[in-house]
């Protein structure tokens, strides 16, 4: 039996010492007079070392440290029957005496060690895993902003890189950049005259299909682009009119002009004008300028062109558009076209027998001569709705949309430095978690050890009871 190991649950030590009649139920009204006395002793201690690292979480064993320290530090005390007359050592003395009665610092310890390993240990812990997640979040979220940030920026530079300028002076620099686009649109103008035999081959099918021209002609605007160049809109109004259906009484000669029929005129009375008793007396000549009359002179030398008539075709919103749904227009014939022309060769016979008495420039074109009108004509629309391009068009006609376009990327330059310094606050929360969780691990080592220390005194001290016997705390200090 002697040999025999005393085998007792952490959690219910306090329980099995008040069941054996080691301790009692009313220990904790003890331990509050006990604390007390600790508190008022604590206030006159020597300076020592040994003793101020015993002060923190105090408990029955470090006040029997605490004695044999003061025998020491109070040596000068003790009297020839081996009492101390030192006030200090009566009132360590005096605890620890209530200490013992009834075993209250038993009772106290027990509750002590299920407190540390049931509640200090794990909550120090529970702070460091904390920690330790907060710091992976904020170097997630770190690297988030780092490259939300990048991003950004990178939207910027290529928008930038768009618009050809360096983002430094946005505003300044976009309206500079106005400057190119004659150059662009005498380019866009150039290109278009390889479109001819795509719009020559467009309108002769319309014409063939239809048995007529088109009324208002068929992609007229294009087409006049490849002739005329980039004019102005008026120039391209005043094509319009003089294209357009009217009398020519200039091509007339006189037998036709002599035989126009205005039908029967019938004047009242015998054929002679009442003028109302007014002698009219006509002066044949009197020259125009002399009778006030003004003749504005046709086509155009007739005008001057404002307002939106005196930009191009290619600056003119109205006109530009216009163009564009032309250029698609006729791409989406030339893909039908040449899906046709591509299809089974029944097809193929069935087409070519539709366009037997088409004109020639219809029957000629192959398969690869309309592959490269597309191509072509591809390359025109990539050429007018380039980014770029549109940017400056719309920056030319609206002052808004310099503004716009503007605090755009202003705005992705602010959302930069806006993540970067969200990152940096990041940075900085880390880092005080990092130290938090540095400052918790010698803690938490510390307060195992004491544990451990603490767990092994009780042992010891049930053991003595016992008469030795091995006692065993299971579910301890091992577990931690």
């Amino acid at each position: 039996e002697q040999d025999l190991p005393i085998d007792i649950h952490t959690n219910k030590l306090l329980d099995w010492l008040i069941s054996r009649r080691h301790c009692n139920r009313e220990w904790q009204s003890q331990v509050l007079i006990i604390r007390t006395k600790i508190n008022n002793a604590i206030q006159d201690m020597p300076v020592h070392e040994g003793i101020m690292k015993l002060l923190s979480d105090i408990n029955y064993f470090h006040c029997k440290k605490i004695v044999d320290i003061l025998k020491e530090t109070e040596a000068d005390s003790k009297n020839f029957f081996g009492s101390y007359g030192s006030k200090r050592m009566k009132d360590w003395q005096e605890i620890i005496k209530l200490y013992e009665k009834d075993n209250v610092y038993l009772s106290e310890a027990a509750q002590m060690l299920i407190r540390n390993v049931n509640y200090e240990v794990p909550s120090i812990k529970k702070q460091i895993a904390k920690c330790e997640q907060f710091q992976q979040e904020c170097d997630k979220k770190v690297a988030d902003y780092g490259k939300a940030a990048n991003s950004v920026r990178g939207e910027f530079q290529t928008t930038c890189k768009q618009l050809g300028i360096q983002g430094h002076r946005i505003k300044h620099e976009l309206v500079e950049r106005l400057i190119e686009l004659p150059a662009i649109y005498s380019k866009i103008a150039g290109n278009a005259k390889n479109l001819e035999s795509a719009a020559q081959f467009y309108s002769e099918f319309v014409k063939f299909v239809l048995g007529k021209e088109y009324p208002g002609g068929c992609i007229s605007l294009l087409k006049y682009l490849i002739k005329n160049g980039n004019t102005s809109t008026y120039q391209w109004i005043d094509f319009g009119d003089d294209t357009g259906d009217s009398i020519d009484f200039g091509s007339l000669g006189d037998a036709d002009a002599a035989n126009i029929d205005f039908g029967d005129v019938t004047l009242e009375g015998e054929g002679d004008i009442d003028w109302g008793g007014i002698e009219v007396e006509i002066d044949f000549n009197i020259s125009l300028e002399e009778s006030g009359i003004v003749v504005e002179s046709s086509g155009l030398e007739g005008g001057v062109a404002k307002g939106k008539e005196a930009l191009t075709i290619l600056d003119n919103p109205s006109t530009r558009n216009t163009l564009i749904d032309e250029i698609k227009e006729l791409e989406s014939f030339l893909k039908i076209r040449l899906h046709e022309m591509r299809s089974s060769s029944s097809g193929d016979l069935l087409s070519m027998s539709l366009l037997q008495d088409a004109p020639t420039i219809l029957q000629l074109q192959s398969t690869e001569s309309v592959e490269k009108m597309l191509s072509d004509l591809q390359g025109a629309l990539t050429d007018i709705t380039d980014q770029r391009t549109q940017h400056l068009h719309n920056i030319k006609n609206s002052p808004k949309y310099v503004d716009m376009l503007a605090n755009s990327l202003k705005q992705k330059l602010a959302a930069a430095e806006k993540l970067v310094a969200s990152q940096e606050v990041v940075r900085q929360r880390r880092s005080e978690a990092h130290s938090e969780a540095n400052e918790l691990r010698p803690k938490l080592k510390l307060v195992i050890d004491k544990t451990k220390q603490l767990q092994a005194e009780i042992q010891q001290d049930i053991s003595k009871k016992y008469k030795g016997r091995p006692v065993n705390l299971m579910g301890g200090v091992n577990t931690l």
